[in-house]
């Protein structure tokens, strides 16, 4: 299977997993992955990433294969239109 093949072959949720997978460690179900695995699961979110992403995160592939930076300022703007999806906690209150 080419790369191409591979990309097409990714659903939304397929990717899910891989991105939980490359994060954690292991799949959602609790098995943990080798190193080549985990590898190879980092590999495949790359280039999904690089035909699916058009809004990419801080350091991320973003469409076109293009590896994407936002500047502090830029995360900053974001972060603080995403204020209102924050529940507030005060950790005070017993």
């Amino acid at each position: 299977m080419d790369a191409e093949q591979l990309i097409n072959s990714i659903t939304p949720e397929v990717y899910e997993r891989l991105v939980y997978a490359v994060e954690t460690g292991k799949w959602p179900e609790g098995t943990p992955l080798s190193q080549q695995q985990r590898d190879s699961c980092m590999q495949a979110v790359m280039l999904y990433q690089s035909k699916h992403n058009s809004q990419a995160q801080h350091m991320t592939i973003g469409q076109g294969g293009e590896m994407v930076f936002k500047s502090k300022s830029e995360l900053k703007k974001q972060f603080q239109q995403d204020q209102g999806d924050i529940m507030r906690v005060n950790p005070n209150l017993d």
